[in-house]
């Protein structure tokens, strides 16, 4: 509830240009930690962590998914090189925002 952090986990992989996930995979670890919320993060191979019209959607399926269990989503984070983009502070698939 301090919002520490548990743990961390790789949920998914994928490829260059794309990543196949289900929620179920995303949320398992945060389950058994008995988490209150999480942070997703993934990186961008290509070095510019510029959100896709694919990362916003699948950021919205997830924040879905983690408020049917209780477990909402705080931010998710894409890293690049040397930089990154939060999609909360972007104001990109949170509630209330664009």
């Amino acid at each position: 509830t301090k919002n520490r952090l548990l743990g961390s986990a790789v949920a998914v992989s994928g490829s260059v240009a794309n990543v196949n996930l289900r929620p179920g995979e995303v949320f398992r670890e945060p389950i058994v930690l008995d988490a209150t919320a999480v942070i997703l993060a993934h990186n961008h191979p290509s070095g510019d962590p510029s959100p896709s019209p694919q990362d916003v959607m699948v950021t919205r399926e997830l924040i879905e998914a983690g408020d049917m269990l209780g477990i909402p989503v705080l931010d998710h984070v894409i890293l690049g090189q040397r930089q990154f983009v939060s999609l909360k502070r972007e104001g990109l698939a949170f509630r209330g925002e664009s």
